[in-house]
């Protein structure tokens, strides 16, 4: 049976009366903001949640995630099973406090797109003010994000992660 969705209100009034919030997201993703007492089970590695409470409430950023993986997590959770309607961007939408760390990095998915992206601008100015073979640096970036979404390895993601401001966060997962 999948998790019924519920709305942050309800969401917050059963962490009061003891139930378990687990946040789905990455751990980057959780470094830099999260619900106060939620627990950061990642889905890439989610399985049979152990101990805790009666009632176990999902969330990951937007809902999308936590819908489209519904059956999962009521498996992982082996209780009754509850989503948060809209994620934590609907909790704060709600009034409902979050904790903030801009000290950690913004999300690696977040990295990747910049990077990417801007390697492929300057890749493109470059080739059509300095030489065309510059060309070849957007077709390159693009040539390994196609690589990325079809076998799921990227290696910017790899290369961004041994950046200093990376660090901490990469050390905290070990």
């Amino acid at each position: 049976m999948n998790p019924g969705i519920i709305s942050p209100a309800k969401a917050k009034q059963l962490m009061d009366q003891g139930a378990r919030l687990i946040d789905i997201r990455g751990p980057d993703e959780h470094a830099r903001e999260h619900i106060p007492g939620a627990e950061n089970h990642a889905l890439e590695g989610l399985s049979a949640l152990h101990g805790g409470s009666a009632i176990t409430i999902f969330h990951c950023r937007s809902g999308r995630r936590t819908a489209m993986n519904a059956a999962k997590l009521a498996q992982a959770a082996n209780c009754d099973a509850y989503i948060v309607e809209g994620g934590i961007e609907a909790w704060k939408k709600a009034g409902l406090p979050v904790v903030r760390d801009h000290r950690q990095p913004i999300e690696m998915q977040r990295q990747v797109m910049i990077a990417a992206g801007s390697l492929v601008l300057v890749g493109i100015l470059l080739g059509w003010f300095v030489a065309t073979g510059f060309y070849a640096l957007a077709a390159f970036v693009g040539a390994g994000l196609i690589f990325a979404g079809i076998t799921g390895w990227c290696g910017m993601v790899k290369l961004l992660a041994l950046m200093p401001w990376n660090r901490a966060l990469l050390a905290s997962q070990v």
